[in-house]
């Protein structure tokens, strides 16, 4: 079997950034998967699942709601290695064009408070592994080291 493309990244060079992983053809429209490199691979500890969790309903809402992409988003959630999360957009697009909106969800999980939208028994299969201060120290380190100064090492996969 051939490698698929995620498996082709360079991780040992890799940073936390915003990476475009993919771009898929389905019928005349592209979509975009984006890599969202919260962690770096292999030199710091990969996430806890109840901040990744928290992180994925707070965001997955976000964008679904977003005036302006909740219609382009196709799909976020997190990685099996637990460094970061998938967001595929309809459209074909590069990692600068989606700098602003992940400052907007930063800026929504950083100042959220209250209930968990989604986590109740009835709406999540494992509705009590989440943890909204460990979600806040995530994705105050990812926009910190990514998002106020994207440079072009965060924007494009390492060779």
């Amino acid at each position: 079997m051939e490698k698929i493309a995620s498996f082709t990244v360079n991780h040992i060079d890799l940073l936390t950034g915003v990476y475009v992983s993919r771009k898929d053809h389905v019928g005349d429209e592209v979509i975009t998967t984006f890599d969202l490199r919260f962690t770096r691979p292999n030199v710091e500890a990969p996430m806890d699942n109840p901040g990744i969790h928290t992180i994925e309903h707070l965001w997955a809402t976000f964008f679904r709601n977003h005036e302006e992409w909740g219609s382009k988003t196709i799909y976020f959630g997190p990685m099996g290695c637990r460094t970061g999360f998938y967001l595929i957009f309809a459209g074909d697009l590069k990692s600068e064009d989606i700098i602003p909106v992940l400052r907007e969800a930063a800026d929504f999980a950083l100042s959220f408070t209250g209930e968990i939208p989604g986590a109740t028994p009835r709406d999540c299969g494992n509705y009590l592994d989440n943890n909204l201060n460990l979600a806040k120290i995530y994705v105050r380190k990812f926009k910190s080291e990514v998002l106020d100064r994207p440079t072009l090492d965060r924007l494009s996969y390492p060779n």
